[in-house]
C-alpha cells in the first residue's frame, strides 16, 4: 500500500514544504461557468456536410500527391496556421470559456503541488543554484501562475529563479499567457521568454532546469502503422469516393482478433463524415520503417496488429532529457513532470475528436462527445493516448526516469488533501468550500481523472538509489 504524503516526512518532503502545504493561500478562481456563445454550429447542406478549410487543403493534397498520414491530417487539424483548431484567435480552448477544462482549471492545488516536487528536486539537487521553469504547450497560463505562487512563497526559490520559458506556437496563446502572467512576472522580477519550439530553449551550465509538460504529448501528431506479413506498412488518409484510389482498407479494428487494441464496447461513435476512409499503404513507408522498428516491445506484436506511433514526441522526449541530463552534458541538470492520457504501453486505436455540442429546441446546453475521427477537421480537437514507455526508452540513457504513477496516486502522496483542507479552513464561504473538495476529488477520482492521467518523472543522473519521491517501492509492492 503506498504511504500517505501527509505523515511527517515519510512522503520525503522537506519541512519548509511540508509546512507550506498547510499554508492558506487562495486563489480566487471559481469552476463551473460555461460561455454557450463558442458553441460549434454544425451544417448539412450534403450527406458529409459542407467541407472545412482544413478538409480543402485535404482534398488538394490527396489529388495531388496521393493519401494522407494520420500524422500529417493531426498537424493540419490543430496547428495550421490559419485554420488550425489551436491557432484561431476566437477558439477560447482552456477553461471554463472554452472547450476543455484541465486540470489546472480545476484546481489551483494541482499547479501547487506539481511546483512542490520539482523545488524539493532542486533543493536535493542544486538548492545553491539558479533555476528556471519551461513548460511546454502552457494554454491559458494557469499551470504556471499557480507554480509560481508556490515559488513566491518558498524564499530561497523565489530569490533564485531567474527566467520562466513557455514553449507555444500560438499567437493568440501568448496573448492569454502574457496577461495572466503579468502579476507574478512583476513580483517575482524573472524573466518571461517564449519559443516557438523546445529546441529553441538554451542549454545553460550555470542554472538547474524544471519542465513540465502537462497535456502536452496528447495532442502531438501520431503515425497509424499496422504489422502486415512484408512488415510495418502504414494506416492512411484517402477520399472515400475516389475511383483512382490503389490501396487496400486496412483490417478491421473492431472485428479483427489481432488488432492491438479494439476499440471499447462502451465507445459509441457518431459517425458524421463518409467523405474520408482510412487505406493501406501496398509497402512500408519510410514512417512505417523507422517507428515501426522505434521499440523492441514493436517486434513481438503478431501480423495484424495496428499501432499508433508518434515521432514527434520521440523527438521531443529525447530534448528533454537533452535539456537537463546534467552538467557533465553541457547543462546544470534538472528534473522534468510529463502528464498526459495515456499508460506504459503501445495504444491501437486511441485517437478520438472530441468536442462540446449539445442542441435542445429551446436551449442550449453542453455535453461533451467523442465523435468520428473525420468530423469537422479543424473545428475539434484531436488526440491519442500516450505511449510512456517509450519515452522512458528513448530518455533513459541520458535521465533517469520515474514512474509512471496514476495522477491520483501522485496528488494523494503529494499531500493533496492536507492542502485542499487549509485552502478549506481560510474559505469565506460555504460554496467555496464545496468547490474546493470537490475539485480535488475530480483530480483523484480513480474513475475518472485521477485514474486516466499518468505521471511520469524524470531527473538527472545520479539519483539516490532509493529513487525520488513517490516514485519509488514502496509499503506492500511497487510503483
Amino acid at each position: 500500500m503506498l504511504r500517505l504524503a501527509t505523515k511527517a516526512r515519510a512522503g520525503g518532503l522537506s519541512n519548509g514544504l511540508n509546512a507550506w502545504l498547510r499554508r492558506t493561500t487562495c486563489s480566487t478562481w471559481s469552476w463551473g461557468s460555461t460561455d454557450h456563445a463558442k458553441l460549434y454550429h454544425a451544417s448539412s447542406s450534403d450527406a458529409s456536410g459542407d467541407m472545412t478549410e482544413i478538409e480543402k487543403i485535404m482534398v488538394d493534397s490527396v489529388k495531388a500527391t496521393g493519401p494522407l498520414s494520420f500524422s500529417t491530417y493531426m498537424q493540419l487539424c490543430l496547428s495550421h496556421p490559419i485554420h488550425g483548431y489551436y491557432m484561431k484567435p476566437e477558439h477560447a480552448v482552456f477553461g471554463t470559456r472554452g472547450d476543455f477544462t484541465t486540470s489546472p482549471e480545476i484546481s489551483q492545488v494541482f499547479g501547487e503541488l506539481l511546483a512542490v516536487w520539482m523545488i524539493e528536486q532542486w533543493l536535493s539537487a542544486a538548492g545553491s543554484e539558479p533555476f528556471r521553469i519551461v513548460e511546454l504547450g502552457p494554454g491559458r497560463g494557469t499551470l504556471m501562475d499557480d507554480m509560481l505562487r508556490v515559488v513566491r512563497q518558498v524564499p530561497m526559490a523565489s530569490k533564485n529563479l531567474k527566467s520562466v520559458h513557455l514553449v507555444e506556437t500560438s499567437g493568440s496563446m501568448r496573448t492569454l499567457q502574457s496577461e495572466k502572467l503579468r502579476n507574478a512576472k512583476e513580483a517575482g522580477g524573472f524573466e518571461l521568454l517564449w519559443h516557438d519550439a523546445i529546441d529553441d530553449v538554451p542549454h545553460r551550465e550555470d542554472t538547474y532546469t524544471m519542465l513540465v509538460a502537462h497535456e502536452f504529448f496528447d495532442a502531438l501528431p501520431v503515425h497509424v502503422l499496422e504489422k502486415t506479413a512484408q512488415g510495418w506498412h502504414e494506416v492512411l488518409i484517402a477520399l472515400s469516393k475516389d475511383p483512382s484510389i490503389k490501396y487496400t482498407i486496412p483490417s478491421s479494428p473492431a472485428s479483427s482478433p489481432r488488432v492491438l487494441v479494439p476499440p471499447p464496447p462502451s465507445l459509441k461513435l457518431q459517425a458524421m463524415s463518409s467523405r474520408w476512409t482510412r487505406v493501406l499503404s501496398l509497402a512500408p513507408t519510410a514512417s512505417s520503417t523507422l517507428l515501426g522498428h522505434m521499440s523492441p516491445r514493436f517486434a513481438a506484436l503478431p501480423v495484424g496488429s495496428r499501432i499508433e506511433v508518434s515521432g514527434s514526441s520521440v523527438k521531443i522526449a529525447r530534448q528533454i532529457a537533452e535539456l537537463i541530463q546534467g552538467a557533465e552534458k553541457g547543462c546544470a541538470g534538472g528534473c522534468a513532470l510529463a502528464i498526459d492520457y495515456g499508460g506504459e504501453k503501445v495504444f491501437g486505436n486511441s485517437l478520438r475528436v472530441s468536442l462540446w455540442i449539445k442542441f435542445s429546441f429551446f436551449e442550449i446546453t453542453l455535453e461533451h462527445k467523442i465523435v468520428d475521427i473525420f468530423h469537422r477537421p479543424g473545428e475539434c480537437d484531436v488526440t491519442a493516448n500516450v505511449d510512456f514507455a517509450l519515452l522512458k526508452e528513448v530518455m533513459g540513457d541520458l535521465v533517469t526516469p520515474h514512474g509512471t504513477l496514476p495522477q491520483g496516486t501522485f496528488l494523494n502522496q503529494l499531500g493533496v488533501h492536507l492542502r485542499a483542507a487549509s485552502l478549506m479552513k481560510s474559505a469565506h464561504t460555504e460554496e467555496r468550500k464545496t468547490a474546493i473538495a470537490e475539485g480535488v476529488k475530480r483530480l483523484v477520482d480513480p474513475l475518472g481523472m485521477g485514474g486516466q492521467y499518468a505521471v511520469l518523472g524524470v531527473t538527472s543522473n545520479g539519483t539516490s538509489k532509493d529513487g525520488v519521491w513517490p516514485f519509488m517501492q514502496v509499503e506492500g509492492g511497487t510503483q
